[in-house]
């Protein structure tokens, strides 16, 4: 009792109180990871000034809009990270001006599950040294940019042995000391402007003429020059069902461990049209990506969105559909069930052309043609595909839906010849009575009715709204 009732000097509580803001500022000051917060605003694909969208963003895998908003920076005396994946060299501007430079010795494999995605990112957080759980090795001076993807030193085991040579997991690896060297200038919230020539601009010019589709909406384009076939209303937001699958595959593979086992709950044992997982049972996330592509399994899409929590998973939709330069894009489930689900056809020729040169495993998992990977062979048996149509050939990828609200959609890719030469040519129908018939129509007439010859500037996708191109 006597030591509570001691008295405090009053020289000694300011000393301690003194003490205590002394030490508070010194931790402030020395320990905090100062963020920046910068609002952008750049040049759309029109060059019209908009606030600019973190993420992957498929027109800075051209180069001209590359260097423009590149330019951009640079005029604004901007603290920013370019890492160009083509020339294989990272630079770090500060104020506008290159401040450090080096050689980017990995990346992530083109057309592989971990290909490094071209996009305007920024930093999340900094660690001097982070383990890779995936990949079981220490990665020194860590950069998180965007999910899973990092630029960091070279990568090391428990044991100190460094990693051997070759592609990385889809991370920007450097040398321990040049990443050191940017790491000490980069903050939190840095832009990292990553950029690769993914989207070769090939002119192209087509005769065409076609009618007969049942579709309320049609879009068929060309995935390397833009040049658009035919489009109905292209602009307009419309329902699209389980194409919605895409999204919900794409989120998988960016943001959960393809290897993570995932227990089957009663609440993942939903409706769909043919049923396969059972309560109680493991299955990886892996897995779950051949019924939810091929089989449209609303069970798969939502025992991978419930690993993550439905409401963070169906948000990482959405952001990823903003970070993509999804226009109208809006997503309310990860299986598409809801008619909330909703795009422009023109955000879906935009997300396939996404999944063909940064995710191609994903519509390999949709046309049947991945039989194995790194993860193992299919596990389920004699799954079958809902998307492949008999008789057109080059199926490089797609997905079919349907829906009260949606009637019938499919988007898909097919390598057609056209001249001389093949073109990956996107074909996506919504609002149909039968869409893979829509599908053929629109396959045979590009095939049999288009003739090839080169013009200097390529056509744009963005055409009038209600515009049928028929001419």
């Amino acid at each position: 009792m006597s030591l509570l009732k001691t008295k405090i000097p009053l020289w000694a509580v300011v000393i301690i109180l003194w003490l205590a803001g002394a030490a508070f500022i010194f931790v402030f000051t020395f320990y905090q990871t100062k963020i920046y917060n910068y609002q952008l605003l750049l040049p759309n694909e029109q060059m019209q000034i908009a606030e600019f969208n973190y993420g992957a963003w498929p027109a800075l895998s051209q180069r001209s809009f590359f260097e423009k908003v590149k330019e951009k920076f640079i005029l604004e005396s901007t603290n920013f990270i370019e890492a160009d994946l083509s020339q294989m060299k990272i630079r770090y501007y500060q104020d506008g001006q290159v401040l450090k430079e080096g050689d980017i010795l990995s990346k992530g494999k083109e057309g592989s599950w971990w290909e490094t995605p071209a996009g305007l990112y920024k930093v999340e957080f900094k660690k001097p040294t982070h383990f890779s759980s995936f990949g079981q090795v220490y990665q020194p001076w860590s950069m998180a940019f965007q999910g899973n993807f990092f630029i960091h030193g070279w990568p090391h085991y428990p044991n100190g042995d460094p990693v051997a040579r070759g592609y990385s997991g889809g991370c920007i690896r450097l040398s321990n000391e040049d990443a050191k060297s940017i790491y000490n200038e980069v903050e939190v919230g840095t832009p990292v402007l990553v950029y690769e020539e993914d989207f070769k601009v090939q002119p192209s010019n087509y005769q065409m003429h076609i009618s007969g589709l049942s579709a309320s909406h049609y879009l068929a384009a060309d995935l390397d020059s833009n040049f658009v076939f035919l489009q109905k209303s292209a602009d307009e937001k419309v329902a699209i069902a389980s194409i919605t699958k895409f999204m919900t595959a794409l989120i998988t593979a960016e943001f959960i461990n393809l290897d993570h086992e995932i227990t089957i709950s009663q609440d993942m044992v939903v409706e769909t049209s043919l049923p396969r997982l059972i309560a109680g049972e493991r299955v990886s996330a892996y897995q779950l990506l051949f019924p939810l592509l091929l089989e449209s399994s609303n069970e798969a899409a939502y025992a991978l969105a419930e690993f993550k929590g439905l409401d963070t998973f169906v948000a990482l939709m959405n952001r990823k559909a903003t970070a993509l330069g999804l226009e109208i894009a809006h997503f309310s489930d990860p299986a598409g069930i809801s008619a909330d689900n909703q795009a422009s056809l023109k955000d879906l020729f935009y997300l396939l052309r996404y999944l063909k040169n940064n995710r191609s495993f994903i519509l390999n998992i949709s046309s049947g043609q991945l039989t194995n990977s790194i993860y193992g062979a299919p596990e389920f048996a004699n799954l079958k595909n809902f998307n492949e149509i008999d008789g057109l050939d080059g199926f490089i990828g797609g997905k079919t839906g349907k829906s009260t609200s949606a009637k019938e959609t499919f988007a898909a890719i097919y390598q057609i010849p056209i001249g001389t030469e093949a073109h990956p040519i996107a074909i996506i129908v919504t609002g149909s009575d039968n869409a893979h018939e829509d599908t053929r129509i629109l396959y045979d007439w590009i095939k049999n009715n288009y003739s090839n010859k080169v013009i200097e500037e390529p056509q744009s996708l963005l055409l009038e709204n209600n515009a049928d191109l028929q001419r």
